[in-house]
């Protein structure tokens, strides 16, 4: 439907069984879509699935000499973890002197014994260049699912601008220097609710699995969800897959940016932009979740359902040409929000009849039914308000994973 021009509204404002398990010992408009990337999987890495993912984006500057460590929820188990660090917004190389991965005991700190080197090509330091991402070397150790694993980064050179991810929902630590081989969190005072230049990490699971990817905005980031306690609806959807006995996907990655649209780049690149290097190129993906739309729509000037509708085709079509299944949500209510009109509820009805009734993708999650209030379809339930009335709470991003089928996401290449 045609859409007219709004006024501009305001903005709104594991012990000794792990240590065992992970082989403890001594060690604006919408842009062009340009042509596929080739694949960013590391060689020989056909069985690899990924378990934890975040998408990248611009953060701020790179600094010389500061360590990370980073905390991170795997979702599948497996053997010959590797780690991808990337440069993909960066206009300077950037340097990894040391990179260990251990498990977390508490809070900066690790389990002991846990914490295992890892190695670029046999190196222990690699140089990534501007634009790059690099996957490290597989460690001959298994992962278990669910673990709290800790990727600890040593960054002697950079320079320019950071790639990571801001809104992490998860309290990670950094520091000044090279502290990446203690196992004590003594010197990894400094907190962050962001994540630096980790991306995603991949296993090698028995039996063989598959994985699934959710492309979305701040719903799918985890905003409104408890920080540090994995309540994400794509935390929850994990621990759905891992009990369930009908489907073989078992990898869960997060591909949600705060703000992100389908169309048009602003907070991180739009869906169409980064669905290549965020989704399309992890390791074992088998489905795509898109779940993304809202800021399109209470944008200024929002995108009209036409638009918006050829974007979901656009997508489709590249997922199904990568031979990977796709999976639409409909865009959830959001009256009470700032940027809520009866325009934008008009599109945002029209696109979910699109998303409902096309045949465009392998599966439909009715979200919009999941969350809306019975007494008004506009405005999200009560229950499930995260209290802005856009973005649930636990308890709606439980609801969110309880409605998407397991069997949905196992549907094969095409």
């Amino acid at each position: 439907m045609p859409r007219t021009a709004r006024p501009r509204s305001r903005t709104a404002p594991a012990a000794l069984s792990l240590c065992l398990a992970l082989g403890c010992g001594s060690g604006g408009a919408p842009q062009e879509e340009g042509p596929e990337p080739p694949s960013s999987a590391p060689t020989g890495a056909g069985d690899d699935v990924v378990t934890w993912a975040s998408s990248a984006d611009r953060i701020g500057a790179a600094v010389d000499g500061r360590g990370y460590r980073l905390v991170v929820r795997t979702s599948v188990g497996g053997t010959g973890l590797r780690v991808r660090l990337s440069n993909a917004f960066g206009d300077q190389p950037v340097t990894f002197g040391n990179v260990h991965a251990g498990l977390q005991r508490d809070g900066a700190a690790l389990v002991p014994g846990s914490n295992r080197r890892l190695t670029f090509s046999g190196a222990r330091t690699v140089t990534v260049p501007a634009g790059g991402i690099v996957y490290s070397d597989p460690l001959p150790v298994r992962v278990p699912a669910a673990s709290a694993l800790v990727v600890s980064l040593y960054v002697p050179r950079a320079g320019g601008v950071l790639t990571g991810h801001w809104m992490a929902m998860q309290t990670s630590y950094t520091t000044d220097g090279d502290h990446t081989a203690e196992e004590s969190g003594a010197n990894w005072a400094q907190r962050t609710g962001s994540r630096f230049y980790l991306d995603a990490v991949t296993v090698r699971p028995r039996p063989a699995a598959g994985a699934v990817a959710a492309l979305g905005d701040s719903i799918t980031d985890g905003w409104h969800s408890t920080t540090d306690l994995d309540r994400r609806w794509p935390d929850f959807l994990a621990r759905r897959l891992r009990a369930s006995p009908t489907t073989s996907v078992k990898g869960v990655a997060n591909a949600g940016i705060a703000g992100n649209k389908v169309l048009a780049d602003g907070p991180g690149q739009s869906a169409r932009n980064r669905l290549s290097r965020d989704v399309l190129a992890l390791p074992g993906l088998r489905t795509v979740f898109l779940f993304q739309g809202v800021n399109d729509i209470k944008a200024e000037p929002g995108a009209t359902a036409d638009e918006l509708i050829a974007g979901y085709r656009a997508l489709a079509d590249r997922v199904h040409a990568a031979g990977k299944c796709v999976v639409s949500a409909t865009i959830a209510p959001y009256k009470g929000w700032p940027e809520w009109d009866p325009a934008g509820e008009a599109v945002r009805r029209e696109v979910n009849t699109f998303i409902r009734t096309s045949g465009e993708f392998d599966a439909v999650t009715d979200f919009d039914r999941v969350l809306r209030s019975p007494d008004d379809h506009e405005r999200i339930l009560p229950a499930f308000d995260g209290g802005d009335h856009l973005h649930p709470n636990d308890k709606g991003m439980q609801a969110m994973a309880d409605a998407v089928g397991p069997e949905s996401l196992d549907c094969g290449s095409r």
